[in-house]
C-alpha cells in the first residue's frame, strides 16, 4: 500500500519541491548507498515508510529500530533522515527521501526513524501529506531522566570534540529559576508536542512505547509493537540476553550477538537534589497533561 502511495504523492510534491538531489556520495551501510552500483536482492524495491519512529529524542529509539529489525518483516533505515523536520531536506523531495529507504520485500514493512520529528512543528502536517494512514511509533521514558540523558549526550559529544562543557545546574538555572528555555526540558513537555501531532492524527495511529520499561525487559513492549504493526508473533525471549558489562540487554539474532553502541547507556551525573526537585515539580503537572491527552499513565517521578 505504501509503494502505490509513493506514486501518487509524487505527483502532488514535485508540483512544488525543489530539484531532486539524490546524495550521489552518501553511503549507508551495505546495500543502502545512494550511489550503490549492485544490483538490489531479486523481488524488492524501495518504498516509502509503512511506519515511522517519530521520537523522542533519548528515548530509545536506537534500541527500538534495532530490536524490531530481528523481525523478518520488518525493514529498517539505516539513518535518522531528517526528512520532514528539516527544511533543506524535505525540499529535496519525495525521491529523495525514498532512496535512503531500504530494499524490502512486498512481504516486509518499512520503517524509518527519526527522532526529532516529534518535537518539530511542521513534521506531523507533511507525514499526514504523504500517508494519513501511517502507523507512528513513540517511544518516552521519564521526562526527567530523559533530560539528563540529553545534558549527558550533548556532554559527551562536546568533550569528544575538545569543546568547553557546563555543569548541568548551570543550564538547568538561570537567576535562581528553573531554565525552561532550555532545549533538553523543552523536548521533554510531552504534552505540548502530543498536541500537535493530535490535530494531524487520531491517536489510534500513534503506539506509544514505554522507554523504561524497554530498558528493563524489551520483550513485551516489542510484542504490543508487533500487534500494533500487524506483524505475525516472531520476536521471542531467546532473541534478547543480559549484558552484565554494559548494564542493558543486548540482541541474539540470526546466531550474532550485538549491543547497542558505547555511547548508548552512558553513566548519568549527578544532579544537585534541590534542582532536580524543582525540575520534577515543574515537569509534573506537564506529566499529567499527556496522561490525559493520550489516556494513559506511566509511572513517572
Amino acid at each position: 500500500m505504501a509503494c502505490l502511495l509513493v506514486a501518487v504523492f509524487l505527483l502532488v510534491f514535485q508540483a512544488y519541491a525543489a530539484p531532486l538531489d539524490f546524495l550521489q556520495s552518501l553511503d549507508l551501510g551495505p546495500g543502502l548507498a545512494a550511489n550503490d552500483t549492485l544490483s538490489p536482492p531479486l523481488g524488492t524495491s524501495k518504498c516509502a515508510p509503512h511506519s515511522i519512529i517519530i521520537g523522542v529524542r533519548k528515548g530509545g529509539t536506537r534500541a527500538l529500530l534495532e530490536m524490531l529489525d530481528i523481525h523478518p518483516e520488518v525493514a529498517a533505515a539505516a539513518t535518522e533522515v531528517h526528512f520532514f523536520d528539516w527544511d533543506e531536506n524535505y525540499a529535496k523531495g519525495f525521491d529523495w527521501y525514498r532512496e535512503l529507504m531500504p530494499y524490502s520485500y512486498p512481504h516486509q514493512i518499512t520503517v524509518e526513524k527519526t527522532p526529532g520529528y516529534f518535537t518539530s512543528a511542521l513534521a506531523p502536517e507533511r507525514i499526514r501529506a504523504m500517508n494519513s494512514s501511517i502507523k507512528l511509533l513513540l517511544i518516552l521514558r521519564d521526562p526527567t531522566e530523559r533530560v539528563i540523558s540529553d545534558y549527558t549526550q550533548v556532554y559527551f559529544n562536546r568533550l569528544e570534540n575538545h569543546k568547553p562543557v557546563q555543569a548541568i545546574e548551570n543550564l538547568l538555572v538561570r537567576s535562581g529559576a528553573l531554565n525552561i528555555r532550555y532545549k533538553a526540558i523543552q523536548r521533554s513537555l510531552y504534552d505540548m508536542h502530543m498536541r500537535n501531532w493530535l490535530r494531524y492524527f487520531p491517536l489510534e495511529q500513534i503506539h506509544i512505547v514505554d522507554g523504561d520499561t524497554l530498558i528493563r525487559d524489551p520483550l513485551p513492549e516489542l510484542q504490543k509493537v508487533e500487534r500494533f504493526l500487524n506483524l505475525a508473533p516472531r520476536i521471542m525471549s531467546s532473541n534478547f540476553y543480559f549484558n552484565q558489562t554494559k548494564g542493558f540487554y543486548c540482541i541474539r539474532s540470526e546466531g550474532r550477538e550485538r549491543c547497542l553502541h558505547e555511547s548508548k547507556g552512558r553513566p548519568h551525573p549527578a544532579v544537585n537534589g534541590t534542582v532536580l526537585q524543582q525540575l520534577r515539580s515543574f515537569l509534573r503537572e506537564h506529566n499529567h497533561n499527556f496522561y490525559r491527552l493520550v489516556k494513559r499513565s506511566f509511572d513517572w517521578q
